[in-house]
Order: C-alpha cells, then sequence, then structure tokens
C-alpha cells in the first residue's frame, strides 16, 4: 500500500517518457548557456526575440524602481496598479475588445474563464489537440464536456445540433502549439453563432505573430468581438514578458472580476512586468521589419527541411515539428542534435498522441540565416546516422 513513487519513475523512464528540467544560465535568446554549455537555441517561445531586449529591460528597472518588484496582494485587495490598469487599456485597445482583464498566468486564465462561464447543465466543445489548461478548464467546469475531431467543423457541428444546453461554449487554440496548423476560426466562429454557442480561442501563439499588426488569429481572420467574444493572450511568447490576457465586451470582463476563482484569489503580476509588457506591446506593433523576418525564417526552413525528406507538419507558423514517431526516436535525435551545440526539444505524450513523438523546432526572428542553415545541416547528419 502507500505511493510507490519510485517504482512510478521508472515505469516512465522505461517508456521513454521521463523528463527533467535544464539548468539556464544566460538570457533568453538565440544563443543560451544550458546545463553549462553554449548552444543556438531552437526551442524557445521568444517568438520576436524580446524576452531579453534591452528597452523592456529598462522599462522594467524603472518600474520597479518606482513600484518595487512585488504587488503584495490580489487585484482586488490592493495589487492592481496603476501599470497593470495602463496594460489592460492598451491591451484592448490593440485587440480591438471594449475591456482586458489580466491574469497571473495562461493557466490560470483559461481555466478560470471557463469554470467561471459554464454551470453543471452547460456544454462545453473542445477541439482534440487543445492545450492541457482548456482541457483541464472544461473537466473542471463540471458541466457536460465532448470533445471534436481536430479542425473539424462537421464533427462540432453535429455535436452542437445535439446538445440541448442553455449555455454552450467552443473552445480551441489558436495556433496549436504542437503542430503549428491554425484553427478554421472563420467556419468555428459562424458554427457557433448558428448554434447559439460563444467562441472561445487561446491565442498564446499568434499574438506578436500572425495579422499585420500582430494581433494574432483574430486579426488575421478578420474576427471581431461579435464573432469572436472571448479572446484569450498569454505575454510569456512574443510578448517577452510573463502572465495572461483576457480580451472581450465589458460585461464579460466585470463578470470575470466577480467570478473568475483563479482571478479572484491570486497575488497580481509584479507591476514592473507589466511596464515591460507595455513597452513590449509597443514594439510588437512596430514590429513588421520582426515579423517579415520570422516569415522568411519559417518559408526557408520549410523548403530545405522538405528537400532532405524530413515528416514536416503542415504549418506556416514558427512552430515547426518534425514527426518522428517513438520516443527512442525523438530523444535520440535531440541528444544527437545537443551533442552537435543545438537545443530542439523532443516531444512525447502526454503531450502529442501516442506514435507521433517529435522534434519541436522554434523559429524566431533573432536568428539568422546561418543559425538555421546549421540546424539544417546537423538534422541531415542525424537522419543519416539515425534514420
Amino acid at each position: 500500500m502507500g505511493f510507490d513513487l519510485d517504482a512510478a519513475l521508472a515505469q516512465k523512464k522505461a517508456a521513454g517518457l521521463y523528463r527533467r528540467r535544464r539548468l539556464l544560465d544566460s538570457p533568453q535568446g538565440t544563443r543560451i548557456v544550458v546545463d553549462g554549455r553554449a548552444l543556438l537555441n531552437f526551442c524557445s517561445n521568444d517568438y520576436l526575440g524580446l524576452a531579453s531586449d534591452a528597452r523592456l529591460t529598462t522599462a522594467f528597472q524603472q518600474a520597479a524602481a518606482r513600484f518595487g518588484v512585488g504587488s503584495g496582494a490580489s487585484h482586488l485587495v490592493c495589487g492592481h496598479s496603476s501599470e497593470h490598469h495602463a496594460l489592460e487599456d492598451e491591451l484592448a485597445a490593440f485587440t480591438g475588445r471594449e475591456r482586458v482583464l489580466l491574469f497571473s498566468t495562461g493557466y490560470m486564465a483559461n481555466t478560470g474563464i471557463i469554470q467561471a462561464l459554464l454551470r453543471k447543465e452547460d456544454s462545453v466543445f473542445e477541439d482534440d489537440l487543445n492545450h492541457a489548461s482548456l482541457i483541464d478548464g472544461g473537466r473542471l467546469a463540471r458541466c457536460d464536456y465532448q470533445r471534436y475531431a481536430h479542425s473539424d467543423v462537421s464533427d462540432l457541428v453535429q455535436k452542437l445540433k445535439a446538445s440541448g444546453a442553455e449555455r454552450k461554449l467552443v473552445v480551441t487554440d489558436g495556433v496549436f502549439s504542437m503542430d503549428g496548423d491554425i484553427a478554421p476560426l472563420q467556419a468555428l466562429a459562424s458554427a457557433a453563432q448558428a448554434h447559439g454557442a460563444w467562441l472561445m480561442v487561446d491565442d498564446a501563439h499568434g499574438f506578436g505573430v500572425l495579422g499585420a499588426e500582430g494581433g494574432g488569429v483574430a486579426e488575421a481572420c478578420g474576427l471581431g468581438m461579435r464573432e469572436l467574444p472571448v479572446l484569450v493572450g498569454t505575454l510569456g511568447k512574443a510578448f517577452g514578458t510573463f502572465g495572461a490576457f483576457v480580451a472581450g465586451p465589458e460585461a464579460l470582463i466585470e463578470y470575470l472580476i466577480n467570478s473568475a476563482r483563479a482571478y479572484i484569489f491570486t497575488t497580481a503580476l509584479p507591476p514592473a512586468v507589466a511596464a515591460a509588457t507595455r513597452e513590449s506591446l509597443r514594439i510588437i506593433r512596430d514590429g513588421t521589419a520582426l515579423r517579415d523576418s520570422l516569415r522568411d525564417h519559417i518559408t526557408y526552413f520549410r523548403r530545405e527541411a522538405g528537400s532532405l525528406g524530413l515528416d514536416l507538419m503542415a504549418s506556416g507558423t514558427p512552430i515547426q515539428p518534425i514527426i518522428l514517431g517513438t520516443n527512442e526516436r525523438a530523444l535520440a535525435w535531440s541528444a544527437a542534435l545537443q551533442e552537435a551545440g543545438l537545443l530542439v526539444g523532443a516531444i512525447r505524450p502526454p503531450t502529442v498522441p501516442a506514435g507521433t513523438a517529435r522534434l519541436r523546432v522554434t523559429l524566431t526572428a533573432g536568428h539568422a540565416r546561418e543559425d538555421i542553415d546549421r540546424l539544417l545541416e546537423a538534422l541531415a547528419r542525424c537522419q543519416r546516422m539515425l534514420g
């Protein structure tokens, strides 16, 4: 009896599912020091290279000198600073929504929003490949929870038609974090509206990258607040900082302030993080050159990797998965790349379905063409040596 955790860990190791933390000893960027070794980084979500940008560092330092390093309380007690409020207003303008509400993490935003909106008698419909935070939010809501086949609008429509729930919420990633593909948002929005449902999109990997001004999938697909009333974004990826937000109607934000436990019962982000994010938002809005460079990198990598015969997925985003199948093969390729001085993560179940273990290559605006050529050469060696 009891918890035999040693045996459970041994099983994970035997199945190729054991995970360990790497020790980073440098700023985030294309070149990092991990476990004491300098590596070329191809596994970060810092898509625009802003995480160690000097302009954000300066904004953070100036705000820390004024507000200190901690917020001291939740937003509803005494932790909601003028920097938080200004960032919410600026993000609302950026997304074209009435209001924005900051959350401390993306996981808290997704679980908190879904649980707050849904009651026991309601229904939530989620894409099969949604992020774990969306899946957990749906399960924790304790309502009727249904999954539809990945990006399959017809499957969703069948489930919506069969539902007698008064409140129906359709939930999807904007850009799927492990496949890199984009949800068919216009069709999803039409299906949701036709069946009296709200659409919620987590655009963690689209903001800053997609759209003429970096407004993400909503901007790229031309979806306003009526078609897409619950728009979630995270700040720890292309924004280069930390935290998350939801953008939507005034009533939604007021309701969440009063109902979302993940917002009410947690300490607010440090004001200095909000100040740094305001600077990154300014850079993103003016960041056409960064996005153009990133798109060029994606096009080049896909063309050259395809010519090598690598099994790429249909992704036009910075997330470029290479399917390898088994956990052992993904780990072997990742280890060989690290030996060659490149950091590329091996992604295995349960993060991805069994049999689809992969390398998750992520490209950033900070990479140079020479960096990508070095990666391609190392991948070609892996292919020759490891099969």
